[in-house]
């Protein structure tokens, strides 16, 4: 089965820091590009991070320097470690296989005080 499952998401106080993983399976860890989105109440969903089979990484400008995409091959697992965090990254976050168009079934990110 092809799938992506998301995990480590939960409430945090402004300044805070979470790490998301998302567990994924070898033949779709495979893939060129690995991403995180993440969707508001309201908004569309909109690119995070992404990260190459190379390494190459990329960030909106919302979250650089804040956001840190990253992989374990060994773990078939990619990473979004937030720190730094603000009440406007509140968001559902998901994982993305864009080779494959597979989403994870998201996880919800509250920054609140």
């Amino acid at each position: 089965q092809v799938q992506l499952v998301e995990s480590g998401g939960g409430l945090v106080q402004p300044g805070g820091s979470l790490r998301l993983s998302c567990a994924t399976s070898g033949s779709i860890f495979s893939s060129f590009v690995m991403a995180w989105y993440r969707q508001a109440s309201g908004n569309q969903r909109e690119l995070v991070a992404s990260i190459s089979r190379g390494g190459s990484t990329s960030y909106a400008d919302s979250v650089k320097g804040r956001f840190t995409i990253s992989r374990d091959n060994a773990k078939n697992t990619v990473y979004l470690q937030m720190n730094s965090l603000k009440p406007e990254d509140t968001a559902v976050y998901y994982c993305y296989a864009p080779q494959y168009t597979v989403w994870g079934q998201g996880t919800q990110v509250t920054v609140s005080s």
